[in-house]
């Protein structure tokens, strides 16, 4: 039985399915639902420094698995909120320093609640605030975006800011083609990218890369079959996908490596079905949650790339993600009129 040959969405529903290779919606909403209740556990309070990160991947599996009502919309945008400091950077929870990974998941959050008034109506010249912050972290010479004040730069951070600025609609804010000129010095012999010029290539690195040149309008740049090439190898006999050559499987590169193929049309390159099948043996069906792989205990980072790249995929049932922002495709086309 084939999920992902047929067009659309197809006409398999969930209930239908064989036992292994079933999504437990209900489980898995239940688990995101509890992960802020655990505060007596010792892991909540070491995760601290991914709150936010953590808040953004929940609110965007529970959207993909079709309940976007899971989670409290009030407390959730309180929450959030809490975490802006004056300068428009997002800390990882109150108190927190600011940095471009988690003020990229508060325009994420922001965006996906439809909440960018409220924004405003909370946060005097917000949107404009949050802009600049991402603005002053671009170096204008070599058109690399650090993370924060302390300079560390990284293909992440300039992925995450065209995606925020996109978001905010203030991409004129820097030079989009000093970024571009930037990515393509990180390119290499292999069609992949890393992190910086002359790093190996690694599929998150591609994915930010990518998706940088999604929002720029520049994957003419691509060179498509080189790189689809790569990535479709990193397909391993059990259908899971790895980062690089020589390493394992992780559920999480069914997001990095699958939306870096649909972002180049090349998606089909690999087995869907396989991969279908990888990524639901990571499940918890009894408590919720994906893991790395079968077996290891599971967290939020990796439900919501299993999810991701079940419905890139086009696993019965769930809303349909965009591969260029990991949020519901729906939400970006409203936002940035595609």
């Amino acid at each position: 039985m084939s999920l992902v040959s047929g067009p659309g969405r197809g006409g398999i529903t969930d209930a239908r399915l064989p036992q292994e290779l079933r999504l437990f919606v209900d489980k898995h909403v239940s688990y995101i639902q509890s992960l802020d209740t655990r505060k007596d556990e010792l892991e909540y309070w070491l995760t601290e420094h991914l709150r936010l990160n953590g808040l953004y991947w929940g609110l965007i599996a529970v959207h993909l698995l079709g309940h976007p009502d899971a989670l409290p919309r009030n407390e959730v945008l309180d929450f959030v909120l809490s975490c802006m400091h004056e300068n428009g950077g997002f800390g990882a929870a109150p108190g927190h320093d600011a940095h471009m990974l988690y003020t990229v998941s508060g325009v994420q959050i922001l965006a996906t609640l439809d909440a960018f008034d409220e924004l405003e109506e909370r946060v005097k010249g917000g949107r404009q605030k949050i802009g600049h912050y991402i603005a002053s972290l671009q170096n204008s010479a070599t058109g690399t975006f650090a993370g924060d004040e302390w300079g560390e730069t990284d293909t992440r951070f300039l992925y995450g800011a065209l995606n925020a600025l996109s978001l905010l609609g203030l991409l004129s804010l820097v030079d989009v083609d000093k970024a571009v000129e930037h990515i393509q010095s990180c390119g290499n012999f292999d069609g992949g990218y890393g992190n910086s010029p002359g790093a190996e290539s690694h599929s998150g690195q591609i994915f930010a890369c990518l998706a940088a040149l999604s929002i720029a309008g520049r994957l003419d740049l691509v060179d498509r079959d080189k790189l689809g090439a790569w990535l479709s190898e990193r397909q391993l006999k059990n259908g899971g996908l790895n980062g690089r050559p020589e390493k394992k499987e992780d559920v999480c590169y069914s997001w990095w490596v699958a939306s870096s193929l649909a972002m180049i049309e090349k998606l089909h390159w690999i087995d869907g079905d396989r991969l279908t099948s990888f990524i639901l043996s990571c499940q918890d069906p009894n408590l919720g949650g994906f893991a790395d792989r079968p077996g290891d205990i599971v967290d939020v980072f990796h439900t919501v790339f299993g999810i991701a790249g079940l419905s890139l995929l086009k696993y019965p049932a769930l809303v349909e993600v965009d591969p260029v922002y990991c949020m519901p495709l729906a939400i970006t086309k409203r936002i940035l009129g595609k």
